[in-house]
């Protein structure tokens, strides 16, 4: 027994030898990064097209004069190239505008995280065409009945699986519309 403990010792690595709590804190922080719009990808069926109306003018225009104030997320790709999770509007904006880089803050997440951080910061638009949101609903439907058991993205008790109706009851409720709506 004792030497089956011995074998699950770790050591700590060297940097974390000799570098200080507060230093491994901030290494660990999600930092706000320049990135060039041609760096990043757009998300994979996004179901809100970005389009090129009197708005977008406009949000190109306040861009160019004071940049873009609210970061995008983004999620690393292989290969060094980034995918948008929200903020496609901005980055059509910033290429509009010409901007060089935009301000983004890069996350690891996984494909159900990025599909339900997608959805929601795009439910808040103002203008969006029924399709767009049913189609949306449809994608964090499928992305929390893929999450299973998981409680830290849904907040729901431990133990309770999301089945078709609780699922489609909560992204109703999110989204201000009601089950059968979604």
């Amino acid at each position: 027994m004792a030497r089956n403990n011995a074998l699950n010792f770790n050591l700590p690595s060297v940097d974390d030898l000799f570098s200080t709590e507060e230093s491994r804190a901030e290494a660990r922080l999600e930092k706000v990064v320049n990135l060039n719009p041609s760096e990043i990808s757009d998300f994979p069926d996004h179901p809100f097209k970005v389009r090129m109306d009197a708005a977008m003018q406009e949000m190109a225009e306040s861009v160019k004069q004071y940049g873009v104030l609210v970061p995008a997320l983004v999620r690393p790709k292989q290969g060094g190239s980034y995918e948008m999770v929200a903020g496609h509007r901005r980055k059509m904006a910033a290429e509009l505008a010409q901007l060089p880089e935009i301000p983004c803050i890069v996350r690891n997440l996984t494909d159900d995280e990025a599909t339900i951080i997608m959805v929601d910061s795009n439910l808040q638009r103002e203008q969006i065409l029924p399709s767009e949101k049913a189609f949306a609903y449809k994608m964090k439907l499928d992305a929390m009945k893929r999450q299973g058991q998981r409680t830290d993205l849904t907040s729901d008790p431990v133990g309770w699986k999301l089945s078709g109706k609780e699922s489609a009851s909560i992204v109703g409720k999110e989204g201000g519309d009601s089950q059968t709506q979604v």
